[in-house]
């Protein structure tokens, strides 16, 4: 089993999460982080309406899960929206992999870690991240809707905290889908069973998430959600050549 995201890969970074440094430290740290997001701002501006697709970074292409985020990524494609993720190998390449297949724009908020996680070869914007929390502002800002496969504790992190801020009105009520329902299950059973049966989450909090194995049904919900609520206009798809020609565009 791969020891993927063990370990901080920067000194700096594992510094300082130690607690209070330095003032010059802080200062300097806080600068740098401000500087990320100004690149995020800069680099993903002017992207058409985004679906994040989250899902794990160990699933080899062949393995039905990277097959059902490739096709979900040419679905969301070919419907006219751009498809964000992470940036690295799995069920990112996977749905990165399907939007450029089928000719639509392929972004990745890429984190640096110690075992190198390259941007995956199908990406026509992207950009290298050193904070997971910046990287995740970036993930939500941009996108009307979020769909996530089966991973493990980061791609739990990051349904909790997207369906935390639907379920606060942070953000509005996007469509967040699951798929893949045998690996949610158990997961289900939990919300369901209990925390809705301790009172610590409201029915309406699980019942808004949509659990599907079909990638035409994920889609259509997050189309017509978009459509209906946001008054998007999706379609024709956005094309590559016609935004930034056939040359990736990425940032360190």
């Amino acid at each position: 089993m791969s020891e993927w995201g063990k370990a901080t890969r920067s000194p700096e970074e594992q510094k300082f999460l130690e607690g209070p440094q330095r003032r010059e430290f802080e200062l300097a740290r806080a600068l740098r982080i401000f500087f990320e997001f100004i690149k995020g701002f800069r680099t993903f501006h002017f992207l058409g309406p985004c679906v994040t697709v989250f899902g794990s970074a160990r699933f080899p292409p062949g393995h039905r899960y990277y097959e059902m985020g490739r096709d979900v990524g040419g679905r969301l494609s070919r419907a006219g929206f751009t498809v964000m993720t992470g940036g690295g190998p799995g069920i990112m390449e996977a749905a990165n992999r399907g939007a450029r297949e089928a000719g639509g724009l392929s972004v990745g908020c890429n984190i640096i870690l110690p075992q190198e996680q390259k941007p995956n070869p199908y990406l026509d914007v992207w950009m290298e991240f050193r904070y997971f929390f910046v990287r995740k502002v970036m993930l939500v800002k941009y996108s009307y809707a979020f769909i996530a496969l089966p991973g493990g504790f980061g791609t739990m992190d990051e349904i909790f905290e997207t369906a935390t801020l639907i379920q606060t009105g942070k953000i509005r009520n996007f469509p967040l889908v699951l798929m893949g329902a045998d690996y949610w299950e158990p997961m289900l059973k939990f919300l369901r069973g209990t925390m809705v049966g301790e009172g610590t989450i409201a029915t309406e909090d699980v019942d808004r998430i949509l659990v599907t194995d079909s990638a035409e049904e994920a889609v259509a919900r997050v189309r017509d959600v978009a459509m209906r609520q946001f008054g998007l206009t999706v379609g024709p798809k956005v094309r590559r050549r016609a935004i930034f020609g056939e040359r990736a565009v990425g940032r360190r």
